[in-house]
């Protein structure tokens, strides 16, 4: 069996907190109940340290092993969405406006779970620091985190961190030497026209028809502004503008999300951005602003941890994908990765809804695997000396 005898031992009970977990999310840093439900298992396991109150409400947990060796740090998320549920599973979320439909409630149970093995077994040289870590879905957790001092406080040497992936067998897990997850950058534009009746648009100057030129006019950086084999998304999201059938409104706001690899290419659909807006609102006399927030960067894999992470993955999963194709989402772990080297990986979480569906659940069936490999690979980066 891929999956370590003893964690396979206590898998019930870590579908048992899980599920706990699933019913009580909360969002970004405000994972105070969580954390809290987090240091009570940690300090049942008996690990050596706890710290809290990490970037608010985060948790660093430390576990020694037998002898003198490096710090490996293992990451995973807490927080959940601002969105209602729609599984109907008798553990659905009881937090009206919130839900673990990102799994995090499944990675933080898989982190436990290693801690527990982990604390058992103490089958390393070395220290295993467990980063417990709230806010990854808005606010940069792994960013504050970082920025506070965590890996230089505990002297952690190496990151790894899991997110499931829907679609994926499974036990099947997935990484990639380099970059594996985009960079996200937010932009709002506001245009400013002058309202009137609907019946007289020649006496108003329309934001509306402004804006909608702007959207179309947005899809020509990626089709015609870069190289196609370089990958980039510009996803238009929101347009807000109006409040009767009658009335032609004063403004509108556009909202979306740009998605690269290359800086060069960020760069280049920002400015293409600034000149599309400034010109296409100068052509229907309005005014129109761009306001560019550039968000999480690019999840980059140390090549050589990237391929022990997927040795690691061969001794526990059913199958491996060592070079993956990247995804364009994001993932804040990116900010861990800038710091220290290290890998991200996937691991299969079958034939489910996908992320950030209100019908997505984590497959607890999926979380042994997980604890597993976090478990192994401390195994193997830190090593026993003989004798």
């Amino acid at each position: 069996m891929p999956v370590l005898n003893r964690i396979a031992e206590f898998a019930p009970e870590l579908a048992e907190w899980r599920r706990a977990l699933h019913r009580r999310p909360e969002l970004r840093f405000d994972c105070h109940a969580t954390a809290a439900f987090v240091v009570e298992r940690l300090r049942a396991m008996g690990v050596d340290e706890i710290h809290e109150g990490i970037a608010t409400s985060g948790v660093v947990a430390l576990i020694r092993g037998r002898g003198e060796g490096g710090v490996i740090g293992l990451r995973a998320d807490m927080d959940a969405l601002p969105m209602d549920e729609k599984t109907g599973a008798p553990h659905a979320s009881e937090v009206p406006g919130a839900m673990h439909a990102c799994g995090h409630d499944g990675h933080t149970v898989m982190l436990l779970g290693a801690a527990r093995y982990l604390a058992e077994t103490r089958n390393f040289a070395g220290t295993v620091a467990l980063i417990f870590q709230p806010a990854e879905e808005k606010g940069g957790g792994a960013d504050v985190m970082v920025r506070e001092g965590v890996l230089d406080r505990f002297d952690i040497e190496e990151v790894y961190a899991l997110h499931n992936a829907p679609g994926r067998p499974i036990g099947a897990f997935a990484t990639a030497p380099g970059p594996i997850m985009a960079a996200e950058d937010v932009f709002d534009i506001h245009v400013r026209g002058t309202g009137g009746h609907a019946a007289m648009p020649h006496l108003a100057r329309d934001p509306l028809i402004a804006a909608t030129a702007i959207v179309q006019a947005l899809q020509t950086i990626p089709s015609r502004n870069h190289r196609a084999h370089e990958s980039l998304v510009l996803s238009v999201t929101q347009i807000h503008a109006g409040s009767a059938d009658n009335v032609i409104p004063d403004t509108a706001w556009i909202n979306g999300t740009v998605r690269t690899f290359a800086p060069s290419v960020q760069a280049m659909a920002r400015r293409r951005m600034e000149e599309i807006v400034a010109g296409t609102a100068a052509a229907h006399g309005v005014e129109a602003e761009l306001v560019y927030h550039v968000e999480y960067p690019a999840t980059i894999n140390d090549p050589a941890r990237a391929v022990f992470a997927a040795e690691v993955a061969s001794e526990i999963g059913l199958s491996v994908e060592p070079a993956m194709d990247p995804e364009m989402g994001a993932e804040d772990f990116a900010y861990m990765l800038q710091a220290r080297p290290g890998a991200y990986l996937f691991l299969g979480n079958g034939d489910s809804a996908g992320l950030h569906d209100p019908r997505y659940d984590f497959d607890d069936a999926a979380a042994p695997y997980g604890a597993s490999f976090f478990a192994r690979l401390v195994e193997r980066a830190l090593p026993r000396g003989e004798g």
